[in-house]
């Protein structure tokens, strides 16, 4: 152990953004002026700043402190010294742990010029007004958390951008910073991760592609450019890690739209951000040029979801996670083996396969399905573009007729929802009159609050998804629309891939097979994307007719 008299003298210095704004008084220079003023009037030697800039005293993770209160702890300070309490922290509680306790076991004085505080005289009148002080400066930090928040709430609310840094694929436009511009090299990259997922890849998948490709990760790539990278970690500049590649593939604002309130705290003391829910996010459209196009985001956001795996030999189907059994609506499972040629490889119903007897026997090759599926998507789009009149007019009444029903339908539930939730509120105040009245204890009336608070906030959620559904319902002409485009874009298409697969269907159902001739024939039916089942016989038929 050191002697005392060469024990460190910490000369310890804050400031926060917030404090930043008070002015030169909490400047860093200015407060290692008086520290250093002070210590050498008071013929203190070995002296040694430990510096926190940009840091708020809420939080004693602070690197400068964490390397002091190493110091401490290894006995080699002998005093501590700030210019007021305030710097030292902003959490009471602890702020008295570390000078009462921590610096008290290793022997440490401890001094804050400005409030008259020294620890090595315990019965001075200054002393016993910290706690008081203490209390007041974690005041401060509250009173600040949420003036602030205030702000941000107001800017988030306005739409204004509450990310300083824009996602990979984008840049600050150099005349107005605030405003973002499309960085075309890197959101060619984008729109390639897009399109491999729209190919039914998976992210580990796509990112050993990227790697192969010895295409630049998002940190290096923005080293490259001359930009700070988000993220300043990573030795290799081909390397790409899957929850990268997820990242990207859910980062909303490839769409063209802001999204604030992504995250939030739930302290000023716990720092720790936690992602809000997708509900409690506020998005604007059109704040920047669309990278992705919706409906691919949308569709991507759908194979996400569906996540099928391989097969234990490497095959995979980009049908898989598409195709349903037409009886029980159960998926269809991708069978092959390594001894299977291709036109062996088939699709199963999933119930048949585990509980024989609840559904019959829907199998169908996956070689007869590529071609039944390529052959429909061909008719449908050829008609589509060389009768697009006809199509949109029959199309856009039977989807009218279909969401008035599912409208109509979901207004009734809506309708009683409601009624239920005005009566909950009535009986909340006449047991809140009970208890007060003393008719019911306290104990029976937290236990039938209780029961009522929770099937009113499932009714809450309910009501809530009755009416996006109510609102996605009169959507159809919309939805026509861009299924219209889809066919122009797709017009002479010779050869089904996984990509058109995933952006014009939605779902394969198979019915069962049909020998009624003494041929066997089994019959699919497509959900095409935003027009679900088209009766293309019924269409023809009408146009001949």
């Amino acid at each position: 152990m050191s002697r005392a008299t060469d024990k460190i003298t910490a000369l310890y210095c804050r400031l926060s953004q917030e404090d930043s704004l008070a002015g030169e008084s909490n400047s860093i220079s200015n407060q290692k002026a008086i520290l250093k003023t002070f210590a050498q009037e008071q013929h203190f030697t070995n002296l040694v700043f430990f510096v926190d800039d940009g840091w708020s005293g809420t939080s004693f993770e602070r690197p400068g402190f964490q390397k002091m209160l190493e110091a401490v702890e290894n006995d080699q300070v002998g005093i501590v010294i700030t210019k007021d309490l305030s710097r030292f922290g902003r959490n009471s509680a602890l702020t008295g742990m570390y000078i009462n306790f921590v610096f008290a076991q290793h022997g440490v004085r401890y001094i804050a010029i400005n409030d008259n505080y020294d620890t090595i005289d315990p019965n001075s009148v200054d002393n016993d007004f910290a706690g008081i002080k203490n209390w007041f400066n974690e005041f401060y930090a509250r009173d600040t958390s949420r003036k602030i928040r205030a702000v941000v709430k107001a800017k988030g609310e306005r739409g204004e951008r509450l990310t300083y840094n824009p996602p990979y694929g984008y840049k600050k436009d150099p005349e107005n910073p605030k405003q973002w511009i499309t960085d075309e090299e890197a959101a060619q990259v984008v729109r390639h991760i897009f399109a491999l997922c729209m190919e039914g890849r998976g992210p580990s998948q796509i990112a050993r592609q990227l790697e192969e490709e010895q295409i630049l990760n998002p940190t290096f790539y923005q080293r490259k450019e001359g930009r700070s990278p988000t993220n300043p970690g990573g030795k290799y500049p081909y390397y790409w890690n899957s929850t990268t590649v997820i990242h990207i593939l859910e980062q909303r604002e490839y769409m063209g739209c802001t999204v604030n309130f992504k995250t939030y705290t739930v302290s000023i003391w716990d720092k720790k951000t936690r992602r809000n829910d997708k509900e409690d996010q506020l998005l604007f459209y059109n704040t920047q040029p669309a990278i992705i196009t919706e409906e691919v985001f949308e569709k991507v956001q759908q194979i996400r979801q569906q996540r099928h795996r391989r097969t234990k030999t490497g095959k995979s189907s980009m049908f898989s996670g598409l195709v349903f059994c037409a009886d029980c609506g159960a998926k269809m499972y991708y069978c092959t083996s390594v001894k299977f040629e291709k036109r062996q490889d088939f699709f199963t119903c999933s119930t048949h396969r585990i509980h024989k007897e609840e559904c019959e026997s829907h199998y169908i090759r996956a070689v007869v399905l590529e071609e039944m599926v390529l052959w429909h998507m061909q008719v449908v789009i050829s008609y589509v573009v060389k009768h697009e009149a006809h199509f949109r007019a029959v199309m856009e009444k039977r989807l009218k007729l279909a969401s008035d029903e599912a409208i109509r339908v979901s207004k009734k539930k809506l309708t009683k929802v409601e009624k239920r939730l005005n009566e909950l509120d009535r009986i909340f105040m006449r047991l809140y009159e009970d208890r007060v009245n003393g008719t019911i204890s306290d104990e029976r009336f937290s236990a039938m609050s209780k029961s009522y608070e929770d099937e009113q906030a499932q009714l809450k959620q309910e009501a809530d998804a009755l009416r996006q559904e109510m609102a996605q319902q009169e959507q159809h002409a919309n939805d026509v629309e861009r299924f219209v485009a889809l066919a122009h874009k797709y017009f002479g298409l010779e050869e089904l891939t996984p990509y058109a697969l995933h952006e014009l269907v939605k779902a394969i159902y198979i019915e069962d097979q049909d020998e009624s001739d003494g041929k066997r024939r089994r019959k699919i039916n497509i959900s095409y994307d935003f027009v679900g089942v088209i009766p293309i016989d019924e269409l023809i038929q009408e146009e001949m007719a």
